[in-house]
Order: structure tokens, then sequence, then C-alpha cells
């Protein structure tokens, strides 16, 4: 599975972004996907992950009932949107796929996209 990760781009605290995710080759729906973000000199952590028909989500909870999680199986892409954003929330934030296993763990993923940066101004 190829992963090319988009929609990133400069907001300010507050405003919303919308992360799509399109995926290329295996079959798509067969992977569980995740979004995972890296600050500047920070680790790597889980954003959000989406079961492979959309029925289970879960988030972390710095992002839960502002982010949602979705994807659209018929056009192979997982989106994020970004609501009521925080300067915290700057990162660059990546998409992933993992067979068949909902996990927060990023050593779990199968595939990775490139990231794309979110910079949030206060």
């Amino acid at each position: 599975v190829q992963l090319q990760a988009s929609g990133g781009g400069l907001v300010q605290a507050g405003g919303s972004l919308r992360l799509s995710c399109a995926a290329s080759g295996r079959s798509f729906s067969s992977y569980d996907m995740g979004w995972f973000r890296q600050a500047p000199g920070k680790e790597r952590e889980f954003v959000a992950v989406i079961s492979v028909r959309g029925g289970v989500e879960n988030y972390a909870d710095s992002v839960k009932g502002r982010f949602t999680i979705s994807r659209d199986n018929a056009k192979n892409t997982v989106f994020l949107q970004m609501n009521s954003l925080k300067p915290e929330d700057t990162a660059v934030y990546y998409c992933a796929a993992n067979y068949l296993k909902i996990t927060t763990r990023d050593y779990e993923y199968d595939f990775w996209g490139q990231g794309t940066q979110v910079t949030v101004s206060s």
C-alpha cells in the first residue's frame, strides 16, 4: 500500500483543517487506518485510528472532541477533520495502514505516508 497525505497548512488557533490520505496498491478496505503526528523535538504520537469499515474509532485524549477520523473505501481515502485547532497541534501528520488490527502503537503499522505539515499560530 502506498499512502499520500495532503491537506496540511498554516491556520490560526481555533481554525480547522481537513487532512486526506489517498491509498493505492493493495486492498485499502482490508487495512485499519491511523493518523500520527510528530512535533519538533518530540516523539511521534498517536492521534486517531479507524477500523476497516469505519465502525470503530479511537482517539488520543488530546484531540478527542476536536478531531474526527473517517474513511471512504470507494475512494481509497482516509480523512482527519481537525477543528478548534491549538498551537500544540502543530506537527507533521502522518497516515499509516495496519492490516486488520486496530492499534495505537506506531510500530505495529505496516505502511506510512510521507507526512503533511500542520502549523497552528496563536
